[in-house]
């Protein structure tokens, strides 16, 4: 029986050379991404920033409604096709979005570590990345053999394919799916399949590529349980991400618990935060997550 660790945990994302977290405060935070540097809110950084002033590449202005909308502001022309940025073998482009993002989430670095982690030593797992957005976790995945990569957005999928033959790992097997991840994943349990370690992110409201309605409160529970279908005693991982929600990382740990404490292993929760750059760098928190492993 997994047994759920009630003391949360925090998963650190130290940066890299593709990515810092040079200040954070007043509710923003001032990042690198490569050659350059953007501005983008940050409700989390209550503080107040360290340094006086930041120069950035553009700025996100958020706009007036709690749940998203805003714009860019630069200071500059980008290139219209991004920049290359690598995290250890695996390289993709960044560019900003309307959506705040620069087309990845570098707080994901720690749980890529983690997942590689618990795959050590396999060359034939079968794992699956749900809502796997511009795939730069499939990419790590991949290491240890066959990966699904599901998202509904076809523009999504395209950039992850893109990535992962600037990365030379376009042979690397993977399938490349535009799918709804709630559907895809019930087809796979009345299909009988079965997975070594599973990691889903998904957003807080979404549509699927047919129009289908996400929304986590409501649909999270039924995927989680369909997920757990998807694992047995042997199987190695499953890991969650929640953000922008009002809701604990211990009540998602309970969600996992209530769907796989069957199983053996442990159910862990915690934050997911980056820490800035330089001596008493801040832990900055930017999302929930909860995870099962088997190991």
């Amino acid at each position: 029986m997994a047994a759920l660790v009630q003391q949360p945990l925090v998963m650190v994302c130290e940066g890299w050379d593709s990515y810092r977290l040079l200040d954070s405060g007043a509710g923003r935070k001032w990042e690198s991404f490569g050659p350059y540097s953007f501005i983008r809110p940050e409700p989390q950084a209550l503080w107040q920033p360290r340094r006086e002033h930041w120069q950035a590449a553009g700025e996100f202005i958020p706009g007036s409604d709690e749940d998203g909308g805003g714009r860019w502001q630069f200071s500059g022309r980008l290139p219209d096709e991004g920049w290359q940025l690598a995290w250890n073998e695996v390289r993709f482009t960044a560019r900003p979005t309307p959506f705040r993002h620069l087309q990845f989430f570098p707080d994901m670095a720690p749980v890529w570590d983690w997942m590689g982690e618990q795959l050590a030593g396999m060359d034939a797992a079968e794992t699956m990345n749900l809502f796997g957005y511009t795939g730069l976790g499939t990419l790590a995945l991949s290491q240890a053999g066959r990966v699904t990569h599901v998202d509904a957005s076809k523009k999504s999928v395209a950039q992850a394919r893109e990535n992962a033959a600037l990365s030379g790992m376009e042979d690397r097997p993977v399938r490349w799916l535009t799918d709804d991840a709630a559907k895809f994943t019930a087809r796979e349990v009345r299909r009988g399949k079965r997975y070594d370690g599973i990691i889903l992110d998904p957003p807080k409201f979404g549509r699927g590529p047919e129009g289908e309605v996400w929304r986590l409160e409501e649909h999270l529970p039924g995927l989680v349980h369909d997920c757990a279908r998807l694992l047995d005693g042997e199987s190695r991982f499953l890991f969650l991400t929640v953000y922008a929600v009002r809701m604990s990382s211990l009540a998602i740990a309970g969600l996992l618990e209530e769907a796989l404490g069957h199983l053996p292993g442990r159910i862990e929760h915690g934050d997911l935060a980056v820490r800035e750059e330089g001596e008493g760098g801040r832990l900055l928190p930017t999302a929930i997550f909860a995870r099962w492993s088997n190991s």
